[in-house]
C-alpha cells in the first residue's frame, strides 16, 4: 500500500519546491536588509523595520489579498511583468513562492540581524583601519560570524514558507498540481466526509519535514560553532 497517493506526493514535491524557491529567492535581499537594519543609523529606519515585520502581525489573507491586486494578472506589477518578461505569477507555483517567501521574509531578516548585531564591532572597525572595504569587511569579518544566525534564519524561512496556506491560497488558489500545496490539501481533507484519516496522514509528513530541517540545521550550526577559532 502507497504511504500517499499521486495527488498527495505532488503536494508534497510542490511544497518542497515552493518552500526552497522561497526561501533561496529571499536570503540575499533579506541578509542585505538585516545588515541595514542592523548597522545602518538614518531617518526611517523605524519605518523600514515595521515594513519588514508587517506581514507577521496583518492577517495571511490582507497579504495574500495585496499580492492578488498588485502582482495579479490585472495588477500594476503583475502587467509589467507580464508585458515585459512573461511571466505570470498569479494561480502558478510561481506566485505560491512569491507568497510564502513574503510570509517568511520577516523571520530570515530577525534572525540574521540578531546574529549581525552580536558580531563584536570592534573586529569590523580593525578590519576598516586595515583597508578593507565595507563590502569587504562584511564578506570576510561580519558574514562568516553571523553565518549561523544567518542558517537560523533560511531554515525557519524554509518552514514557515513550507507551512503556509493564508496568502497563498488567497492568492494562487489550491488547484492540483499547480498551486496545492501539503498545508492546502490537508485543510481540502477537512472539508470532506472521510477526509480525517489523509489529513492526519499529511500532517505527519508535515511534522516530519519541518522537524528534519530544524534538526540539520541544528547540527549544522553546532558543526559551524565548533569550527571557529
Amino acid at each position: 500500500m502507497d504511504l500517499l497517493t499521486a495527488e498527495e506526493w505532488t503536494a508534497l514535491t510542490l511544497s518542497l519546491r515552493i518552500a526552497f524557491w522561497a526561501t533561496a529567492a529571499s536570503l540575499v535581499p533579506g541578509i542585505l536588509v538585516a545588515l541595514v537594519l542592523a548597522r545602518g543609523r538614518f531617518p526611517g529606519h523605524g519605518l523600514l523595520n515595521a515594513i519588514v515585520h508587517l506581514p507577521l502581525v496583518l492577517p495571511p489573507v490582507v497579504t495574500g489579498w495585496l499580492l492578488l491586486v498588485s502582482f495579479g494578472r490585472r495588477g500594476p506589477a503583475g502587467q509589467a511583468l507580464e508585458a515585459c518578461c512573461g511571466i505570470v505569477l498569479s494561480f502558478r507555483w510561481t506566485g505560491a513562492a512569491l507568497a510564502a517567501a513574503v510570509m517568511a521574509f520577516p523571520l530570515l531578516v530577525r534572525a540574521v540581524r540578531l546574529s549581525i548585531e552580536a558580531v563584536d564591532h570592534g573586529l569590523e572597525e580593525a578590519a576598516g583601519t586595515l583597508g578593507a572595504s565595507p563590502a569587504w569587511v562584511f564578506l570576510t569579518v561580519t558574514l562568516p560570524l553571523a553565518w549561523p544566525g544567518v542558517l537560523a534564519g533560511a531554515v525557519l524561512a524554509f518552514a514557515k514558507a513550507l507551512g503556509e496556506f493564508g496568502a497563498t491560497i488567497t492568492f494562487v488558489s489550491s488547484i492540483p498540481g499547480e498551486t496545492q500545496t501539503l498545508a492546502a490539501a490537508i485543510y481540502g481533507y477537512t472539508q470532506v466526509p472521510g477526509g480525517d484519516g489523509p489529513a492526519l496522514r499529511l500532517v505527519v509528513i508535515a511534522v516530519v519535514v519541518s522537524m528534519a530541517a530544524l534538526v540539520a540545521s541544528e547540527m549544522l550550526a553546532r558543526r559551524m560553532r565548533a569550527r571557529r577559532p
